[in-house]
């Protein structure tokens, strides 16, 4: 919704502006500079990244109209659903989660929580490591270890997806030139034309300039930095199961185990304890 809203915003400051000016619009409408501009930029993306990338900008295009990926709720439910795991594997022993971690999807407990089930990237993390965990690895720092590895390697693939973006907002304002350029030797080659021709022709050119920086600095570069914090806020989704993971490694009690997971939320999305404390009695006990 508010990518939405920021389109509209800056769509019509920019339009409403010029048209204050007694702008004609029509004279903006010029798609061979659009065509030189955009597909150039893409043309970049596709000579400066591998495939994966690119597909991977395309895939992630979507995100734009989700907002923010995780709010309060979604680590309530998290926060619950690793209270349930840490309970059984206390209660029944490691090897009670093997059925889980195996058919993640088809689990009693994680299917109860389709914020999280539904989410590939964290069920595999957590189910990665809880397998190592029931293989009777103990060693906290290399579990740690292990961990932050895999969160790096992801972490840096989406930064990737992130910066293609980046890169292609910050080649718009020049590409825009390229298409004025163009537009000029256009104009240059109809020079014994009337004024009011020449004068047609120079502002298509000069419209090859304003889009390519609008373009850049209202639409592009802004999907960049939005991808970006989408994709750090994924990885502190999963940095909280990390700390709960390590937490209960390291002996604690299932209870508080959740708290340290609970207190590495940021402060604007973290639960507070009694709203936790609630949702952990709502689940009782595993059967």
């Amino acid at each position: 919704m508010m990518f939405l809203i920021g389109v509209a915003v800056v769509l019509g400051s920019v339009v409403g502006g010029y048209v204050m000016h007694h702008g004609n619009l029509a004279v903006l409408w010029q798609p061979n500079e659009f065509i030189i501009i955009i597909g150039a930029a893409i043309g970049s993306v596709f000579i400066s990244n591998p495939a994966k990338v690119a597909k991977g900008v395309v895939k992630n295009l979507k995100t734009l109209f989700k907002g923010s990926p995780y709010k309060k709720a979604h680590y309530i439910e998290l926060l619950t659903m690793l209270y349930i795991v840490f309970k059984t594997m206390k209660s029944k022993g490691m090897l009670e989660m093997e059925g889980h971690i195996e058919h993640p999807h088809e689990s009693a407990i994680f299917s109860q929580y389709p914020g999280f089930v539904h989410n590939h990237h964290a069920v595999d993390f957590l189910c990665d490591n809880l397998r190592v965990m029931t293989m009777g690895v103990e060693d906290h720092y290399q579990i740690e270890e292990m961990m932050e590895k895999d969160l790096d390697s992801h972490h840096h693939e989406m930064e990737r997806v992130a910066s293609a973006v980046n890169s292609m907002g910050d080649a718009m304002p020049a590409l825009g030139i390229v298409a004025a350029v163009l537009g000029v030797i256009t104009t240059m080659g109809s020079i014994t034309e009337p004024p009011a021709v020449l004068g047609s022709l120079i502002g298509a050119a000069l419209v090859g300039t304003f889009s390519g920086v609008l373009i850049s600095y209202g639409f592009i570069t802004p999907i960049g930095k939005f991808m970006g914090m989408f994709f750090e806020d994924e990885h502190a989704y999963q940095k909280v199961i990390q700390v709960a993971l390590l937490a209960h490694l390291k002996g604690n009690a299932p209870v508080v185990s959740v708290e340290f997971a609970r207190a590495s939320i940021a402060s604007n999305e973290r639960p507070s304890f009694a709203e936790v404390d609630a949702a952990l009695n709502a689940a009782g006990t595993p059967g």
